[in-house]
């Protein structure tokens, strides 16, 4: 049986049919809540319930099946962890299998003359305080990904020296999320 918080959390996680489909059991009352109104209290209402039910739910499921799931994939390689498009200059992190759990955010990689390198890349380390001697500027929640480069925080509407600057509250997302050994691309 198809529960009301089970409909309000796909209602907010699936876009298109699926969302339309949800709205319209929510606005009904939700199958679940038939039984629960008094004339449902007779055998024939029970049995209208039930069937409501079963026919919502094999609706929500087929419209579920067919709908494209929000933010899916990527153009990464599905094993990345991270990800970053300089060309769009957005970053986003997934499962691992190729699936966005976050963002895209916005981001910017290396300006001109400080390129920020491309390709597939493993984190090497995480310094949440780390403090660049060379470019004396604090590097906030910090992830490397290659010597001297690493996702964090700082403007993302700027250019950096081979890094990727991103939003505090982005940067302490990769951070949070990123471990030594994981994946990254940049592309």
């Amino acid at each position: 049986m198809v529960t009301r918080a089970w409909l309000q959390s796909m209602r907010r996680m699936t876009p298109g049919p699926v969302a339309l489909a949800v709205a319209a059991v929510l606005a009904t009352g939700g199958a679940g809540n038939l039984a629960s109104t008094p004339a449902a209290s007779t055998p024939a209402a029970s049995t209208q319930a039930v069937a409501t039910s079963a026919v919502t739910t094999s609706t929500v499921a087929g419209l579920a099946a067919s709908a494209p799931a929000a933010h899916s994939s990527t153009s990464c390689s599905p094993s990345a962890k991270a990800c970053m498009d300089l060309s769009k200059q957005q970053a986003w992190l997934t499962d691992g299998a190729g699936h966005i759990t976050y963002g895209p955010v916005p981001a910017h990689g290396g300006s001109k003359s400080a390129k920020t390198p491309k390709g597939t890349f493993s984190v090497l380390s995480k310094d949440a305080h780390f403090y660049s001697t060379e470019f004396h500027a604090p590097m906030p929640y910090s992830v490397f990904f290659y010597p001297g480069d690493a996702f964090h925080a700082d403007n993302p509407a700027t250019a950096s020296n081979g890094c990727v600057h991103l939003s505090m509250a982005a940067a302490q997302r990769f951070f949070a999320t990123l471990n030594p050994g994981d994946k990254v691309q940049i592309k």
